[in-house]
């Protein structure tokens, strides 16, 4: 199913529709997206950070190959195949002052998967709170994988990608105008690495890699679980998503 145009939709029903894909990816992880021992939840709330799916490890996993065998997605140990592969040769912005603890009885986070709604750029302050969040994650050692289908804006000009990239590296980011809309995964390891799939509305969803470690990641069925929570939206809401003529 091609990407539609969110623009066409008041924020109330793309939070609906957010909400909706958040649940579809996470039932998705757990029934058979995850290796053994790794597990998905929604919305756990870390001292004020609120991701919208968490990859966890189990703290009482073993070490052993068979611990880490897929249950359905393989997992893979070369470096994803992306359009765009940035890195950073070092750490360039500083340690903050007040580290979070994104720590469960159950487990280890170490994965964050967002998906981008119009009011984490409604403001300055929103989209800063966006970025900083985000590079917490990342300062911590917890991968991220970005899904970002709305246009940038006068505040995000090269979409959050860039705006995160940005304080990672201190220097211009650009993508093809063309294809405003960024799906970007962080392997948060020493060297802070983005793989970066520059979409258009009208395109379909590529897989995207989830790093579970430096070297191992799985692919998110993006295109698959978002037609199908797509299909499930109101009918006047598909309407609205509908090109005009």
């Amino acid at each position: 199913m091609p990407v539609h145009d969110w623009k066409r939709v008041p924020s109330g029903l793309f939070h609906h529709f957010h909400q909706q894909w958040i649940a579809e990816l996470c039932a998705r992880f757990n029934a058979r997206g995850l290796p053994r021992g790794y597990y998905a939840m929604i919305e756990q709330s870390a001292s004020g950070v609120v991701p919208d799916i968490l990859t966890l490890e189990h703290s009482k996993a073993g070490s052993g190959d068979d611990e880490h065998e897929a249950l359905g997605l393989a997992v893979a140990t070369a470096p994803p195949q992306t359009r765009f592969v940035m890195s950073a040769e070092n750490e360039l912005y500083a340690a903050r002052a007040n580290h979070i603890a994104i720590l469960r009885p159950l487990g280890d986070v170490v994965a964050v998967l967002e998906i981008v709604s119009p009011g984490d750029k409604d403001s300055r302050h929103a989209l800063r709170s966006f970025v900083e969040k985000s590079l917490e994650f990342l300062q911590r050692g917890i991968h991220l994988l970005v899904v970002d289908l709305l246009p940038p804006t006068p505040r995000d000009p090269q979409g959050i990608h860039g705006a995160i990239w940005q304080e990672i590296r201190d220097e211009p980011f650009a993508l093809p105008p063309d294809d405003p809309l960024k799906l970007a995964s962080y392997s948060a390891g020493p060297v802070k690495t983005a793989y970066v799939e520059p979409v258009a509305v009208g395109d379909e969803l590529p897989a995207m890699p989830l790093f579970l470690g430096l070297s191992r990641h799985i692919p998110v069925p993006l295109e698959e679980t978002y037609a199908h929570t797509v299909s499930l939206c109101p009918e006047p809401m598909r309407e609205m998503l509908q090109p005009a003529g």
